[in-house]
């Protein structure tokens, strides 16, 4: 019978169904890292969301046969260890097709329409003491005819582009950084960088995109262009991004994600930069939607399903 445990239950609100087939199942709402190998000592399935599994870890856990990861991402594995032993990684995937796009353009729509400014400053008595019907402390900009930079055009990306093309956006997809070729429908990414007038990050995070967004790409964009990055927090140099959001080098920033999380000592949390019209953060809460978390617990065990059925899915390792 397989013992199901479950470490970060309380990182998913949704109902999970029983699995159909014998089993035991263990819930733990949240589990520090130093715990979990203990909590993980007799299980043959681990559901997992951003607790590490080491190489040393897996190695102490001989019943292990799976890893169903709760989450698109699985940095936090170390599959090279699961390969070599033969247990399984599965992750979920498309579960936030709708919502992670939606809180893009919520996150720019917020941004180019200046509504926290406008909104703070009504609070503050600012429209009640005007002269006449309404003030324009804070320019807005459509995003009709503006260009849309999209690195990452997988499910979430094309999700972004759909809604772009709707609001009369150009959409211009970018190629990897310091590739050699073009794909097609794809341009260079120092053009998207230098023409684009909102960026939008939908990358895995790797060796290869750590920090693609740093300094220099920052000093190229257009001296109005907004950056959102609902991805991965590593994708873009943090400090960077403080120093070009105080010098005033890029219009705004829209982010649901940081390097660490929960953050505790980060550049973006300054109180100055919270507290400013261009910058808005989020605590990563673009996939989690009720719907989107439903349709995550569903995947999720009908990826443990159909390992117990020896016709693993979703397979990462």
């Amino acid at each position: 019978m397989h013992r199901i445990v479950n470490i970060e239950a309380g990182a998913v609100r949704a109902t999970f169904r029983p699995p159909a087939f014998a089993h035991q199942w263990v819930d733990f709402e949240a589990t520090a890292q130093g715990d979990v190998a203990a909590r993980l000592a007799d299980a043959t399935i681990a559901i997992v969301n951003k607790r590490r599994l080491t190489a040393d870890l897996i190695a102490g856990l001989p019943a292990l046969q799976m890893v169903a990861v709760a989450a698109t991402g699985y940095n936090n594995i170390d599959l090279d260890a699961c390969r070599a032993r033969g247990i399984v990684v599965s992750n979920v995937r498309g579960y936030a097709r709708e919502t992670v796009p939606e809180h893009v353009f919520a996150l720019l729509l917020a941004l180019i329409r200046q509504i926290g400014p406008y909104h703070r400053s009504v609070a503050a008595g600012r429209w009640q003491q005007s002269e006449q019907f309404c003030y324009f402390d804070y320019p807005i900009r459509d995003l009709a005819g503006r260009k849309l930079g999209l690195l990452g055009s997988g499910t979430l990306g094309q999700g972004v582009a759909r809604i772009a093309e709707a609001f009369g956006m150009t959409v211009l997809r970018g190629e990897h950084k310091g590739a050699t070729g073009l794909r097609e429908g794809y341009v260079p990414f120092e053009r998207l960088i230098g023409e684009a007038d909102v960026i939008s990050l939908h990358c895995p995070l790797t060796e290869h995109t750590r920090h693609l967004i740093g300094a220099f790409e920052l000093a190229a964009m257009k001296p109005g262009a907004l950056l959102i990055n609902t991805a991965r927090g590593g994708l873009v140099d943090e400090q960077a991004l403080a120093d070009a959001l105080r010098a005033g080098r890029i219009g705004g920033a829209g982010f649901d994600v940081l390097s660490e999380e929960p953050p505790r000592d980060n550049p973006l949390l300054a109180a100055d930069l919270l507290e400013a019209g261009n910058f808005i953060l989020t605590p990563h809460v673009a996939w989690s939607s009720g719907e989107a978390m439903q349709a995550l617990a569903d995947q999720l065990i009908g990826n443990i399903e159909a390992f117990a059925a020896g016709t693993p899915r979703n397979r990462v390792a």
